[in-house]
């Protein structure tokens, strides 16, 4: 495609900041990305997604870069996000990927680095609150750097997500042995955990989804436990949990599924393990310690099972 046809801010020079460099995988895609920057009144200059990896050779500095994607790239796309991700580990750039839900797994198979901002299947304000969470989470490392994110136009979408993000946290840190314990050692050995049989696991979890036939299901959004029980479920059973499936047990919007799974992980819950038979695929487990803190609620609550 034809560079020129891309949304070009014509207002660089006035911003007196670097660009948010977008590279889009249709003209459609870069125009909802320059939307997003242009909302957020910060410069942008859009690129075809083929163009990006020169492009960043030669980029001096940006804002951020922006990826909008709209279906498979396939090896291309595999180079791309390699080098987002080794970008974004080094510190050079804040990073946003928007793409539909059905490119979770090789999306997430190639990032590792939690600083960037995956959006699936986004609202307009779900890739406001990517943008500006990514830039402040990079100013926030970055001492040198004082920036007020209230002066942000997502700014209370901001302040929503940094609470979701805190009260997680909190749960997470509930859950550890002590304020200074690593993620690992959630519990102390008492003995052999006790076994849990797959129809008690399932149970809990059918008894959670008949919530929803007579209640909204946001009552009762609880992604991190909707995730270990499904975690717990796949253990038992010896079967591997693909992200995208992980997102779906959360029963969340998938933006937000993915941002438990990666702050669960950085807490040390889960684990991934790369798929031996398809590079573009990642699975997710219970790690040690948390299996072991799953088995040991079970035989604690007995048959007197909460849902």
């Amino acid at each position: 495609m034809n560079a020129s046809i891309y949304p070009i801010s014509s207002r660089l020079e006035s911003y007196g900041l670097p660009p948010v460099l977008i590279a889009a995988s249709s003209e459609a895609a870069a125009r909802r990305a320059a939307e997003t920057a242009d909302g957020a009144e910060l410069p942008f200059v859009s690129i075809p997604l083929d163009a990006m990896l020169s492009r960043l050779d030669l980029q001096g500095s940006a804002t951020a870069i922006w990826l909008e994607l709209e279906d498979d790239g396939g090896p291309e796309l595999d180079r791309i996000l390699d080098r987002i991700d080794a970008e974004a580990g080094a510190g050079r750039y804040p990073a946003v990927i928007a793409a539909p839900q059905s490119l979770v797994d090789p999306i997430v198979a190639r990032i590792r680095n939690s600083d960037i901002e995956v959006v699936l299947d986004g609202t307009p304000a779900d890739r406001a609150a990517a943008l500006a969470l990514a830039r402040w989470r990079r100013s926030h490392r970055n001492r040198g750097v004082a920036e007020d994110i209230t002066q942000e136009p997502s700014a209370a979408r901001l302040r929503q997500l940094s609470d979701e993000v805190s009260r997680i946290a909190a749960s997470l840190a509930r859950l550890s042995v002590g304020p200074d314990a690593p993620a690992e050692k959630l519990h102390a050995p008492k003995g052999e955990a006790p076994s849990v049989s797959l129809d008690t696991v399932r149970q809990v979890i059918r008894s959670r989804r008949l919530r929803t036939r007579f209640f909204d299901e946001e009552l009762f959004a609880d992604p991190a436990w909707d995730m270990l029980l499904d975690l717990l479920q796949a253990e038992i059973a010896q079967h591997r949990v693909p992200v995208s499936s992980l997102c779906i047990a959360a029963a969340v919007p998938a933006t937000t599924a993915l941002r438990w799974i990666k702050t669960m992980t950085d807490a040390g819950l889960f684990k991934r393990r790369a798929d031996p038979h398809d590079g573009r695929r990642v699975f997710v487990e219970l790690s040690p310690g948390a299996s072991d803190a799953m088995h040991r609620y079970f035989g604690e609550v007995g048959k007197a099972v909460a849902v």
